[in-house]
């Protein structure tokens, strides 16, 4: 046990060291795993980083302000710098992944907060909430990340079915993004953008008209403004028209197809149409050709104005094109005896004639051969309250016949006395016959005249003071006995008409005897007065007398 025992001791232990990891370091690798797959999961499903450029910032705060489309919220303001050259501000919104998709090359930003115009109130709801950015997507196919704000809502976002048309207009006319348009008081669209043209002068107008409306428009359809009141004086009167209220307190134009044209081929792409200023200015759009003359005006072209009507025995044929418009005319002005030039055209299409260039040179012959057998304009008034003129063409055969002439190479329309002109000339001749007479001479005459009746009045009132001496002269009692004798004459004679006098006695008996015999007369009247021919002709219903002769011994048969 001995031996056993020291082999126990003589043998050493071997002892090897082991190395282990402790489980509470499982704690952070799980967390870092945590982190890492959070990270990657955030990235993830993270959406793209977008810049919009705005002009100013007001209102929007980053990590706040919500970037929304039809009130859905897609995303949130993530940092707001100012661009370089300190134009701009640009905002970097973060999207939602879901609408990565979606971000078209020509998607609309703008800011909504709460807006007052004519056109009505918006953005209300913003007072509480805040303003936000509201995105309205577009249709083309290429995407984006770099866009540029609206300053204010598109009148019409992207993608809107209707037809888009550009107006155009030379005349003085103020419209403004968002105005109507407006068809037979239905508000069919609005103005989108404004553009001017500097070379030309132009304002373009970018319209939208929305479906259905839009197939209204054809090419021969025609734009006219209806902005406000208009009030038109012109040869035919007075006429005053009006809009819809909304055009009233803005602008507007209204659009339609003028009595008499067809209605055309239907418009399916962008357009270009010019803006008239009223229906009727639209209306003579229709006429596109026009035969055109001169007349000489010897008197005045007040009340004459460019679009003026002509007129032939009562119809519109033309309108009048130009007035003093010629070459040299500065120097033709200050000559004696200048005659007004002003230029007409009449137009084919208003004399049941095609519009075509075979129709001008048809009426250029037919108003030569006219104006030989007397054709003559003049100037007439069309309105008295206005003064407005008008060019009237009528055959006048009495005129003396006139080689046709020309100027500018126009043939020429000669022309009679105005009918003013004809008002005026005659009361400068009564004038002048007057201005003829003596008026010295008148003058004397009329002052003899005047002593003459003044000696006759003196010669007369003495006349009359030498009567009263010679009617003072006579006797009251001469006077008396005459006038007694005349009172007696006439007592006698109305003694003689009393009632118990023979005289009246005679006079009743005969307008008895009278009235008797018109009492007998009486059937005869009547018989004569209902048949006058019975005296003559007998109707049948009295008894014939039929003449007897006599026998040998005196015996009627």
């Amino acid at each position: 046990m001995t031996d056993s025992h020291q082999n126990q001791q003589v043998e050493d232990a071997i002892v090897t060291e082991k190395r282990s990891v402790s489980k509470i370091w499982l704690i952070p690798l799980i967390t870092l795993l945590i982190a890492l797959w959070m990270t990657y999961y955030h990235w993830a499903n993270q959406g793209p980083l977008i810049t919009i450029e705005f002009d100013t910032a007001t209102g929007l705060e980053a990590g706040k302000t919500k970037v929304k489309t039809r009130d859905v919220d897609i995303g949130v303001v993530n940092k707001i710098v100012l661009s370089d050259d300190l134009s701009s501000v640009l905002v970097t919104v973060r999207m939602d992944k879901d609408v990565d998709t979606i971000l078209h090359q020509d998607n609309q930003f703008w800011i909504v907060s709460p807006r007052v115009s004519l056109s009505g109130v918006s953005g209300l709801g913003t007072i509480l909430s805040g303003p936000y950015i509201n995105m309205a997507p577009g249709i083309e196919p290429n995407l984006s990340e770099h866009f540029i704000a609206l300053n204010a809502p598109p009148v019409t976002p992207a993608g809107t079915p209707g037809l888009h048309v550009t107006l155009n207009s030379e005349t003085e006319f103020a419209y403004k993004k968002g105005d109507p348009v407006i068809y037979k008081g239905i508000k069919v669209g609005e103005f989108e953008d404004i553009n001017f043209n500097f070379e030309e002068r132009v304002v373009y107008y970018n319209t939208f008209i929305q479906a259905p409306y839009h197939e209204l428009i054809t090419t021969n359809t025609k734009f006219w403004d209806i902005s406000g009141a208009q009030v038109q004086l012109g040869a035919s009167g007075v006429n005053v028209s009006t809009g819809s209220i909304e055009s009233i307190l803005t602008n507007g134009v209204t659009f339609g197809i003028p009595e008499g044209l067809k209605i055309g081929e239907r418009v399916t792409e962008r357009d270009f149409f010019d803006i008239h200023p009223s229906y009727s200015a639209a209306s003579e759009e229709r006429y596109k050709f026009s035969a055109n003359f001169v007349i000489y005006v010897k008197d005045t072209v007040r009340g004459l104005q460019v679009g003026a009507p002509v007129e032939y025995r009562g119809l519109v044929v033309g309108k009048v094109l130009s007035i003093n418009e010629t070459e040299n005319q500065k120097v033709q002005l200050l000559e004696q005896g200048y005659d007004i030039p002003v230029t007409i055209g009449i137009q084919p299409g208003r004399i049941q004639q095609p519009d075509t260039t075979e129709s001008v040179q048809f009426i250029q012959k037919q108003i030569q051969l006219w104006v030989e057998k007397g054709l003559r304009a003049t100037l007439k008034t069309g309105n008295l309250l206005t003064g407005a003129l008008f060019v009237d063409l009528q055959h006048y055969p009495e005129e003396k016949y006139i080689e046709q002439a020309s100027h500018v190479g126009l043939n020429v329309i000669p022309t009679v006395t105005g009918e003013f002109s004809q008002i005026t000339e005659k009361v400068t001749a009564i004038l002048d016959n007057i201005n003829q007479i003596k008026m010295q001479n008148l003058s004397a005459n009329a002052n003899l005249m005047l002593t003459q009746i003044s000696e006759a009045a003196n010669a007369l009132e003495t006349t009359a003071s030498k009567v009263d001496l010679i009617l003072d002269s006579v006797q009251e009692d001469k006077i008396s006995h005459t006038l007694a004798t005349t009172l007696q004459d006439v007592s006698s004679f109305t003694e003689g008409f009393s009632e118990e006098s023979q005289t009246y006695q005679e006079l009743n008996h005969t307008m008895s005897v009278l009235q008797q015999t018109l009492k007998d007369l009486q059937p005869l009247l009547q018989q004569l007065n209902s048949t006058p021919n019975s005296f003559i002709f007998t109707d049948g219903s009295t008894h014939r007398i039929t003449p007897k002769g006599k026998t040998a011994n005196g015996e009627s048969n």
